[in-house]
């Protein structure tokens, strides 16, 4: 059976709560065999080699305390069959994809794919000229109670979509812990809205053709972060529909949950309205006070066989797994193909999944819509359009 290697490029909180128990499972399980972690620093590395002993990573950098290329390094070392995850800054996304798509490595990028139509637009050109599977990681399109809704939309018992409101707000560690070196260079609409942007388009599969946005900086600013406290986004789509997006990462330290999270949208013939934060299963502890608790994301739980053992469930785990699947599933069919034959079968697969997966055929949606935002909340609330290709520009 055909494993894996993976390099997975950030160190940072999504490498640490979620990559890394992923990979660590899907290696006991048969799927991956070398772990692979590029950071800036040196001393992140460490750590993660000391909390997790049992994926045996071997990490860059080896010699300089700190090196912004490691993750170049990391890249020359990776071998094939090879994938490459990329957890790091927003804006950093499309040079790494790019790179590793031109030394031929499948990608997992965490969301969004990147934070312009011209970048992702060279990224969905280079995947199809290389026969590279690129994957954003989407994972609200794993949760169930969303996909039910695209469920019943595509069967064509909600009819044709009208209107929604998304909202997507995070505490305020997340700027000022998590981020706080790069949240200026970001926004809540760039890192969080761009979930619920994607998730109408998975629903719907229309197009987006307006953007109107605001953004406000209150609380950062006065804490020396040059940084969107929060955003309010109005998107039309190509049938007339408007989907309000609320964002912020603000929110108190002691919100009872890291994200308070919602979709509802209403269409000619239904209404459809969740609140993906509380799922009405909550705890109150001496350790951790009241807490909004959401067992289905991504959570550890007692392994049936191995109850010793940690086994990670939830949407946040399925989406990264569906990923590694797919690469794998690529790789064996391909296997005992020549080299011809082997890229022209990668070719037929990749268009497959184009129209099931959020790969940059997709994943361009949002793009579109985060950086028609930002020119947006720039100007006060200009209208922002896009043309057919997609490309934003103001009236």
């Amino acid at each position: 059976m055909i494993k894996l290697n993976a390099v997975v490029i950030g160190g940072g909180m999504i490498t640490k709560q979620l990559l890394l128990p992923v990979l660590l499972q899907e290696k006991k399980n048969g799927k991956i065999s070398q772990i692979i972690v590029a950071s800036r620093k040196k001393i992140t590395i460490q750590r993660l080699i000391e909390e997790f002993p049992e994926a045996e990573i071997k990490g860059y950098p080896q010699i300089k305390d700190e090196n912004p290329y490691a993750w170049k390094i990391a890249l020359e070392k990776l071998q094939n069959p090879g994938i490459v995850i990329i957890a790091t800054p927003d804006d950093l996304h499309a040079e790494m994809t790019l790179f590793a798509i031109e030394k031929g490595f499948d990608v997992i990028v965490q969301k969004p794919l990147c934070l312009t139509v011209k970048d992702a637009g060279k990224i969905l050109e280079s995947s199809r000229k290389k026969g590279v599977y690129v994957f954003t990681d989407f994972h609200k399109r794993h949760d169930l109670s969303l996909r039910a809704v695209q469920y019943k939309y595509k069967k064509g018992e909600m009819g044709e979509a009208l209107c929604c409101h998304a909202w997507h707000e995070q505490r305020r560690e997340i700027p000022l812990k998590y981020f706080r070196n790069w949240c200026e260079r970001s926004s809540p609409l760039e890192y969080l809205g761009t979930h619920y942007i994607d998730m109408f388009y998975f629903v719907t599969g229309l197009k987006p053709v307006k953007i109107i946005a605001k953004g406000q900086k209150k609380l950062l600013v006065s804490l020396g972060i040059n940084a969107f406290d929060s955003s309010q986004v109005f998107i039309t789509w190509s049938n007339g529909a408007v989907e309000y997006l609320q964002t912020s990462w603000i929110l108190p330290e002691k919100n009872p949950c890291l994200s308070n999270q919602g979709f509802q949208i209403t269409c000619t013939e239904g209404e459809f309205r969740a609140d993906n934060a509380d799922r009405n299963s909550n705890f109150s502890t001496t350790k951790d006070g009241y807490e909004i608790f959401n067992p289905y994301f991504f959570k550890p739980y007692l392994d049936w066989n191995k109850p010793d053992t940690d086994q990670y469930l939830g949407y946040g785990a399925d989406s990264v797994i569906q990923a590694i699947n797919d690469c794998l599933r690529i790789n064996e069919e391909t296997n005992n193909l020549d080299k011809n034959q082997a890229f022209e079968k990668r070719v037929q697969m990749i268009s497959e999944f184009e129209k099931t997966r959020p790969l940059p055929n997709q994943a361009i949606i949002s793009t579109a819509v985060i950086e028609a935002g930002k020119m947006s909340m720039i100007k006060d609330g200009a209208p922002v359009f896009l043309d057919e290709n997609l490309i934003p520009h103001y009236e």
